[in-house]
Order: structure tokens, then C-alpha cells, then sequence
């Protein structure tokens, strides 16, 4: 069993919501990752969705295109991402960490070895908006080969047949979109995001994580009566950024802390 999936079970057992934050590598500063998912983990956060930045994040809207070009200036690339994983692993994290980011960088590395190398750090899997299954063979062979999990997308606009097919080569859990459109904090989630959940449970058995607009610890609630997770992404990098660098820490997990709130049910449905 995984460690995705063996903290899926651990939560359900529990009757917890998973709450998956996402970070830019080396945003704001260089180093900031490790420090912030240690204190994150430690506030209750479940996994860890560790941002690569690329230069056209195209399914990213302005809160993490920015955090996006400060890691960029920052000097940090796809070996420094796994390189992090490898430190937060010697700091004593025990979360599962996914690094999430686009196809070309890891075609530019080499598929075999970028998974060869995340394995050995300690990582756990790949998010990867822009690789369509059709596309997915390659990744697909090679995480399985390292005991890396793939994570696959399924939007609301996704039609059934499309949905059996992501679900088939989907492995870890399945990252249910909430809205059409980019990253970015909203008001509400989409009113018929429960239906999309129904919809895709009748193909997969897998922990079903929502992102995009979750922004507040209502959402996290409301996501927790129908999904196993929550990605709290762009609401948590705008809250960074007006962070002084010394209450950087403090302040981020105060948010993580309160995004979590009386979150901890199960979802009924699963």
C-alpha cells in the first residue's frame, strides 16, 4: 500500500477530512518550503501538493503565476523540487508529497529518471495538469515502476466515458476539479460540484480530492461532507504574501489551522 494510500485509510478510519495544501517550491524564498510543511504538517495537514514553477503555468491563475516567477528567480527547478522532497524527508516529514507542475520540464530531465529520482528522495507521485491520458503511457509506465503514484484530473465538463477512461489509468486518488477555468481563490464552490462527485465515484473507488476555489474553512467544511480532500492552494499563497518574513511560519499555519476548523467528518457517501 502506498502512502497516499495508507493516509486515505488512516483518515477514514478516523473520520477526517484530508486537508492538502499547496505550495510553491522555493516561494517566497528559496529555502521557505522546509520549514513551512513540517509546521503545516504538524498543524494537521494530511499531504502535501509542492508546486514546480515553470514559465507558463497555464492552468494557474495570477496568485501562482507570481509565486510561480518568484521561485523561478529564486534559482529553483525540477532537481531543486526533488531535492526539497529530500530534505523534508530528513526533517522527519511523514506526509505524503506530490509535486505538482507541467509535462515539459520532466520530458526535458528524462520521464525514467525524473521518477527514479523522486522515488529515491522519498516522493510519493505526480500531478501533471496539461498530460492528457492519451499522453500518460510514458509517466504512467515509469511512476508505476518507482511505486509513484499518477494523479489524474476530472473536471465537471468531463463527460462519463472520459471519466471511466482517466479513472482506469488513475492511481492514488482522483483530483476533481470544481469549477471550470484556472487556480484562484472564489466566494462559492459550484452548486452542482456534489453531482460531479456521484458521477465519478461510479468509475473509481478512489479518494476523491477537490481543488481550485477552495478558499475558507466553510469550503473545507463543505467539501468534507462529500469528498475524502481538500487542495487549498491560491487563497493560502495570496495569505503569504502579505506575511512578514518573520511571522511567515506562524502566519501560514494559523491558516492552515483555521482552514481545518470542525472539518473532520467523513464524507457520508463514502
Amino acid at each position: 500500500m502506498s502512502r497516499i494510500a495508507e493516509t486515505f485509510a488512516r483518515l477514514r478510519g478516523e473520520g477526517r477530512v484530508a486537508l492538502m495544501p499547496y505550495l510553491t517550491v522555493g516561494f517566497p524564498e528559496r529555502e521557505s518550503t522546509l520549514d513551512l510543511v513540517p509546521a503545516l504538517e504538524a498543524a494537521g495537514a494530511s499531504l502535501f501538493e509542492l508546486g514546480m514553477p515553470f514559465s507558463d503555468p497555464l492552468a494557474d491563475g495570477a496568485t501562482i503565476q507570481r509565486a510561480t516567477q518568484r521561485a523561478l528567480e529564486n534559482g529553483i527547478n525540477l532537481v531543486a523540487c526533488i531535492e526539497t522532497v529530500s530534505a523534508l524527508r530528513e526533517r522527519g516529514v511523514q506526509a505524503p508529497l506530490l509535486l505538482m507542475g507541467y509535462y515539459n520540464p520532466l520530458i526535458r530531465y528524462g520521464v525514467a529518471r525524473a521518477c527514479a529520482d523522486l522515488a529515491a528522495a522519498g516522493g510519493d507521485g505526480w500531478i501533471i495538469p496539461d498530460m492528457p491520458p492519451e499522453e500518460s503511457a510514458e509517466l504512467h509506465a515509469a511512476s508505476e515502476a518507482h511505486g509513484l503514484d499518477l494523479i489524474m484530473f476530472v473536471a465537471p465538463t468531463t463527460p462519463d466515458e472520459r471519466i471511466a477512461e482517466i479513472a482506469a489509468k488513475a492511481s492514488g486518488f482522483i483530483y476533481v476539479v470544481s469549477l471550470t477555468g484556472i487556480t484562484g481563490a472564489r466566494a462559492s464552490l459550484s452548486a452542482n460540484l456534489g453531482a460531479v462527485l456521484e458521477r465519478v465515484r461510479k468509475f473509481s473507488d478512489l479518494p476523491l480530492v477537490v481543488g481550485f476555489g477552495i478558499s475558507s474553512a466553510a469550503h473545507v467544511a463543505e467539501v468534507a461532507r462529500i469528498a475524502d480532500g481538500a487542495i487549498v492552494g491560491s487563497a493560502l499563497i495570496a495569505h503569504m504574501e502579505h506575511l512578514p518574513a518573520a511571522d511567515l511560519v506562524s502566519g501560514t499555519t494559523a491558516f492552515v489551522t483555521n482552514l481545518l476548523g470542525d472539518s473532520a467528518a467523513a464524507p457520508s457517501s463514502v
